[in-house]
């Protein structure tokens, strides 16, 4: 690399990190306005929308109003009914959209934006509930509000102070917070999320064992007593890499897994019994166990298969091939 572009190099480095610890400078100055005087407020925020009958409307102009999009998709993707309401197209129609069985949460760092004074007089006149985020709480917005986030004041990461960039990542930071809050209020479940994420990789993770495991005579299983020769036949037959050993009630109480057949390789291994070979007490999971939790568990213990089993009685096996197929792995 020639000395100029080295230097050009090394100089955008020091921009983007003088960039990051500037950001990271304003949300930490948000944590420490939420421990302090900032926490007030919303613990009364949580409870408004968590006690509303109706949605969560998020409205913003400019980059809050790009930032209020991401937010209100978040409140809706985590248990939160809401959706986005440009302020400026309020004006012509878009107040329709709003009921007054509603709450606003509307951003604006300044709290002056002249778009929204109509959207400040209709929720005045049907007595809908107004939040505000943003860093002026005497702005004419703040002084509308019912409550206000008031959130600290922090220099743009930009070098001219004038590109929202800190005050953006606040903004975000402080409606992800609210969401996560929501949620956990809601006792919002890994279940739930499912429902609201069929789609997509995210949707495959949140599938259950039971939508993935192969069951009945598909299983690879065998009682103890059973001769390694005999084992070795289900296990190539089934294509699983393993055999499960079940006792007289059939739970399930070992495993031979290639590994297991390396370990005891000897002439006479066919001759062996099953309970001379397997690993005892076997992992198994749930059927309702979740996709990412299943290929978690496969990763860490690294084994490329698991029985699933109810009372220790083995009802259906999930392999690795089986998470490729819905994309997960």
């Amino acid at each position: 690399m020639a000395h100029t572009e080295l230097k050009a190099h090394e100089a955008a480095i020091a921009s983007a990190l003088k960039t990051l610890e500037a950001e990271a400078e304003g949300v930490r100055a948000l944590a420490a306005a939420l421990a302090a005087d900032l926490g007030s407020a919303f613990g009364e925020a949580v409870k408004l929308i968590l006690n509303t009958s109706g949605r969560l409307i998020v409205t913003g102009l400019g980059k809050s109003g790009h930032i209020g999009r991401k937010i209100s998709a978040t409140f809706a993707s985590t248990g939160t009914p809401a959706f986005f309401v440009h302020a400026a197209e309020a004006s012509h129609g878009d107040l329709g959209m709003i009921t007054d069985s509603d709450v606003i949460l509307a951003l604006s760092w300044s709290g002056e934006q002249q778009e929204m004074k109509n959207l400040i007089n209709y929720a005045s006149r049907f007595e809908i509930p107004l939040i505000v985020m943003t860093a002026n709480e005497h702005s004419t917005l703040g002084k509308a509000a019912d409550i206000v986030l008031a959130l600290p004041k922090a220099r743009e990461a930009c070098p001219h102070n004038l590109a929202p960039t800190t005050s953006s990542l606040m903004l975000l930071s402080l409606g992800d917070a609210l969401a996560i809050a929501l949620l956990q209020s809601r006792g919002f479940t890994s279940v739930d999320f499912s429902v609201l994420h069929p789609g997509g990789k995210l949707g495959a993770m949140l599938k259950h064992a039971r939508d993935l495991m192969h069951v009945g005579d598909t299983m690879p299983l065998k009682p103890l007593g059973t001769s390694m020769a005999e084992a070795l036949i289900e296990m190539s037959s089934k294509g699983f890499g393993c055999v499960g050993i079940v006792d007289s009630c059939g739970d399930i109480v070992g495993i031979i897994t290639d590994g297991d057949l390396r370990r005891h390789m000897r002439a006479d291994l066919t001759n062996a019994g099953v309970e001379d070979v397997m690993t005892k007490n076997p992992k198994t999971i749930t059927a309702d166990f979740l996709a990412g939790e299943i290929l978690q568990m496969l990763n860490a213990s690294k084994i490329t298969a698991v029985y699933v089993a109810d009372a220790a009685k083995p009802v259906g096996i999930v392999h690795i091939h089986d998470l490729l197929r819905i994309g997960v792995a």
